[in-house]
Parts: C-alpha cells; sequence; structure tokens
C-alpha cells in the first residue's frame, strides 16, 4: 500500500523517511532506492560517524561515561559504552540525549544538500518515530513484516534465541504501530522480489 505525496512540488526535492522494525527488511528496501540512483541518507552511518576520534560528540560521551569507553587508539569501545547501558534506561536515555543533537544536525545537512541536486531523497532511520523525525521528511514509507515473523527471521540472522530476539524487538515501537503511523506501506511478508517491485511500482507512480 502506498500513498503518493500531495504537494504540488511533490518532485522537487521530496523527502521520504524510510523505517521499520529490526530483521524487516529495511535495508533491503533501501538497496532498491539506491539502485535506481535515488540517494539514500543512512542514519546508521551518520549514528557512527559523530562519535568518531576528535567529534564533539565522543568527547561529550566521555565527558559523561569516561574514558573506560574508549580503546587504546582513541576510538570509542562500542562493548564497553554497551555494558554501561545495557542495564540501565536512565543511562540509555542520556546516551540518546547527547547524541541526538549531532545526529539531527548532520541528518538535515544531508537532506539540505541533497535535496538541491535530486527530486527524490531517501532518509534510512531505523528509530524514525522513536526519534521524533517526521518533522523532517515529507512522508514516511514502513518496511512491514508481523512480528511473528519479524522474530523468526532475526532469530535466523543473528543466531539468537527466541527470548533475545523478542527482547530486542520490544524495545522499539511495536511493527504495528509503526504501520499504522505509516503514509506508506511496503509489505515485506514475502519474497525479496516482491518487496522489490512494490518499491518499483511506487516509484514509477512517483515519477509520473
Amino acid at each position: 500500500m502506498s500513498k503518493l505525496p500531495k504537494t504540488k512540488n511533490q518532485k522537487v526535492g521530496y523527502v521520504l523517511g524510510l523505517t521499520g522494525g529490526i530483521a524487516t527488511g529495511k535495508s533491503t528496501a533501501a538497496a532498491v532506492f539506491l539502485k535506481h540512483g535515488i540517494p539514500v541518507i543512512d542514519g546508521d552511518i551518520i549514528a557512527r560517524e559523530v562519535v568518531e576520534p576528535n567529534t564533539q560528540g565522543l568527547r561529550s560521551l566521555v565527558q559523561e561515561f569516561g574514558e573506560v569507553i574508549l580503546k587504546k587508539d582513541g576510538t570509542l569501545d562500542r562493548g564497553a559504552l554497551a555494558k554501561i547501558i545495557f542495564h540501565s534506561d536512565r543511562r540509555r536515555k542520556k546516551l540518546d540525549k547527547l547524541l541526538d543533537p549531532f545526529i539531527r544536525h548532520a541528518i538535515k545537512e544531508q537532506i539540505r544538500e541533497k535535496k538541491a541536486n535530486y527530486p527524490l531523497v531517501v532518509v534510512d532511520i531505523p528509530l524514525l518515530f522513536e526519534g521524533h523525525y517526521e518533522e523532517e521528511v515529507d512522508a514516511v514509507a514502513v518496511v512491514y513484516l508481523p512480528e511473528d515473523l519479524q522474530v523468526q527471521r532475526l532469530m535466523k540472522r543473528n543466531q539468537l534465541s527466541y527470548e533475545d530476539a523478542t527482547q530486542r524487538i520490544q524495545s522499539q515501537f511495536s511493527i504495528e504501530e509503526k504501520k499504522e503511523r505509516a503514509d506508506i506501506i511496503f509489505d515485506n511478508r514475502r519474497s525479496k522480489e516482491e518487496l522489490t517491485q512494490q518499491i518499483e511500482n511506487w516509484l514509477a507512480d512517483f515519477r509520473l
């Protein structure tokens, strides 16, 4: 199911937010857009870039959590940071609060740059709704997979137990809530080829 943009200038720097749940196929969807020459801004890559050595993002983390989160070469020790925040909801929220301004600024800058040169820009943000990024995009597309299939795919992909897979999935908004809030839904219950076809059909309609 898809809903096309209804603005007069729908083909001038239109920004599509792309999201989904863990293991729903969002990366596969992003690859389809890239294959068709659509620029994709990757929120995960940006989140890594803002904590590279000598960035304000990394300095903010060290100030909050201590130098224990650094490796000997000065890079972020993600394992050490994960141990600190894993069992503390307060610390996890603090981490998000510290990094959000840097991530949001970088995403907005890339959107501004790409909009000037492309009719359609895709912004791939796993926690789009959780981070309230709806205001940064013109529409939101959700790659949908029911939670039972989501659990199965995550268990297989990451070699996780049922309990671990379920815990990871339930740490985010439910996929049903994301589906309800979406402007566009790409249904991934069947094959990769069918998901690809849905996206290509949407692109064909967009380009009319």
